[in-house]
């Protein structure tokens, strides 16, 4: 192999290769004057002067400068420039509020709210309960400025300065035009609340914002699953707000929606058990409100619920903005949110609509709240279940002489049919004649049903949303507001899920055995109607699908709501009705000569009417 080895003309082109990069390096070397000016553009973007009357009227513009973008506080200077914001040298980070219940971290940037914890609870799967964590909520101002520049509060860096006001955490963040002109959002934290006092305001803008242009809040959020189904927990994550002096409406629970509303005092978006409110004490004039369905199937990895989304104009007064506001991290606790009357949070909760909500919220609520003060929580649910059905036994007493009274009247009823088999109406016709005779209506058995919809539908509505059931364990159910497990499945089956839950079968067996007692009989006294055997094998199939992924506090109260009421029923059979004491009623009944009443003449001039013109027919 050959050596290689430097010649001397090698040597020369190195040597002339070097003289020439430093002759071009000598050249191109800036001169004293231009040093001196790039020192001159340094100390603009680390301290700009502003004058107080110029500010008024022409916010400053920054020259274009080259900024080092790895240095924070020429990142803040160089963002807040815009628009005149960047007085400060504002640097990233964050500032920490907190109590013995709630903690906020809220950021230099943008001056929001980026983390909120609650430092009580914590997920199915132990994991501190995040309301607002990892860029899921955002919160800004957006506004023009006098020469046409569209900023967003979220974009600036705000400074912080904390403090205290009694026992009250007191924070700070001005993003800065002149040290007497600023934005500022204040945030004050009492000791033992989820309320924070929140103020949005403006000093010295009014030659800064244009307020002949749109100034808008807008507030997103991306809700966190905290239950171990996401479906279910979806099904009472829910934008709801208040508006028009009290009235309280919500988007869709199961689909995209958007709404436009006027006169809102709170927006609330509640994630099952916890919420996330802004309450105003000056009701925003309008609110453009969406939310956006995330969960289509129950997943274990999925991890967002809904997305909800708000833009509220604001009004500058006196030119300037000025809006007392509230934020509010924490449950969705009646215990909690009763202590804001005059804010109505409250009426937050889902406790259902109507007289049903109201029976919910003022009975069913406290009442099971005095028993669980001293009760375990799933003894709790039967004790009221139990009292319940007490209390409804009456309605149970008349619901089972009504069946009593059709079953002693099949024979003539069956006879009937027989007789008038190929005519209908003159069938029908009769059959109504011996109801009338023997005092007995057919729909005397339907009017106790409906008495008992309104308990019904409440105590449906009070088990998911009860926060008092939230991870309370009860035999086997480790958490009364969810679901219970006995098996886990190794695979999913459609509308049913990879699991099985005991309490939903206990309930669909009892749910069965009743509707023997009660639809067995109808199906027996009551000709024509062939799909009622069905109906009553379908319904707890119907249930044990349905209710398997339901809380299991609710499928408890559903078990022993009608284990009791067969027990009732049972008991009026055999102590209190006699069959053939009601027969002989029924007969002396027949002797007695009825008066009918207008809708009975009614129907049965009408029914001898039909019964005439088919005979001419």
């Amino acid at each position: 192999m050959e050596e290689k080895k430097l010649d001397i003309n090698s040597i020369i082109g190195f040597i002339l290769i070097f003289g020439i990069l430093i002759f071009w390096f000598y050249q191109n070397q800036p001169t004293p004057e231009e040093l001196e000016a790039q020192k001159a553009e340094r100390a603009k973007v680390e301290t700009p002067v502003i004058e107080e009357e110029e500010a008024k009227d022409t916010p400053p513009v920054l020259s274009e400068t080259k900024i080092d973008l790895k240095d924070s506080v020429a990142v803040a200077d160089y963002k807040n420039a815009i628009g005149g914001f960047g007085y400060t040298a504002a640097r990233e980070g964050t500032t920490i509020l907190e109590n013995e219940v709630l903690f906020l971290e809220i950021s230099n940037k943008g001056g929001q709210i980026v983390e909120a914890r609650m430092k009580n609870f914590v997920t199915h799967d132990s994991v501190p309960i995040y309301l607002v964590k990892d860029g899921n909520a955002a919160f800004g101002i957006n506004f023009t400025t006098r020469d046409n520049r569209v900023l967003d509060s979220k974009e600036l860096f705000f400074e912080p300065s904390i403090s205290n006001n009694g026992d009250n955490q007191v924070l700070s963040m001005k993003a800065k035009v002149a040290s007497n002109q600023f934005l500022e959002f204040r945030y004050e934290m009492k000791p033992n609340e989820y309320l924070v006092d929140y103020t949005v305001r403006s000093q010295g803008l009014s030659g800064v914002i244009n307020d002949a242009q749109p100034i808008n809040l807008n507030w997103k959020l991306r809700g966190i699953r905290h239950n171990k189904s996401i479906q279910y927990e979806n099904r009472y994550t829910r934008l709801t707000y208040m508006h028009e002096e009290g009235k309280v409406s919500k988007l869709s629970e199961s689909s995209d929606d958007e709404e436009v509303e006027n006169g809102v005092t709170w927006l609330s978006y509640r994630q099952h058990f916890f919420s996330s409110i802004l309450a105003t004490k000056t009701p925003f004039e309008t609110a453009d409100l969406s939310s956006k369905n995330l969960v289509e199937e129950e997943s274990k990895e999925a991890q967002s619920t809904k997305e909800f989304a708000s833009v509220v104009p604001l009004e500058m007064q006196g030119g300037e903005l000025s809006y007392n506001m509230n934020w509010y991290y924490g449950p969705t606790d009646i215990a909690n949110l009763s202590k804001y009357s005059e804010l109505g949070l409250a009426d937050s909760i889902p406790y259902g609509w109507g007289i049903f909500g109201w029976i919910n919220r003022y009975v069913f609520t406290p009442f099971f709240g005095f028993l669980s003060s001293f009760l375990p929580h799933g003894i709790a649910i039967i004790v009221m279940t139990i009292l319940v059905r007490l209390a409804m036994s009456p309605v149970t007493y008349k619901s089972y002489l009504s069946q009593a009274k059709m079953k002693v009247l099949k024979p003539e009823i069956t006879e009937l049919n027989e007789k008038y088999k190929d005519n209908a109406m003159k069938k029908q016709q009769e059959t109504m004649k011996l109801y009338n005779k023997a005092g007995v209506s057919p729909m005397s058995g339907c009017v106790p049903a409906v008495l008992q919809l309104p308990i019904f539908y409440a105590l449906f509505m009070f088990f998911p949303t009860s926060f008092a059931l939230r991870q309370k364990a009860f035999l086997w159910a480790d958490d009364l507001s969810s679901y219970d497990t006995i098996l886990e499945l190794p695979f999913t089956i459609p509308f049913y899920g990879d699991h099985v839950s005991l309490f939903p079968i206990l309930a669909s067996i009892a749910i069965f055995f009743y509707m023997m007692m009660t639809t067995g009989q109808n199906m027996q006294t009551q000709p024509g109607m062939p799909n009622m055997k069905f109906i009553m094998y379908l319904s707890p199939l119907l249930m044990l699908f349905f209710f398997n992924n339901y809380a299991s506090g609710l499928s408890l109260y559903y078990f022993v709501s009608n284990l009791i009421t067969i027990f009732i029923m049972l008991a009026i059979k055999k102590f209190i009705l006699d069959e053939d004491k009601i027969h002989a009623q029924i007969q002396e009944n027949k002797k007695k000569p009825k008066k009918e009443n207008k809708f009975q003449r009614k129907m049965r001039e009408m029914m001898e009417q039909a019964e005439e013109q088919k005979k001419n027919r």
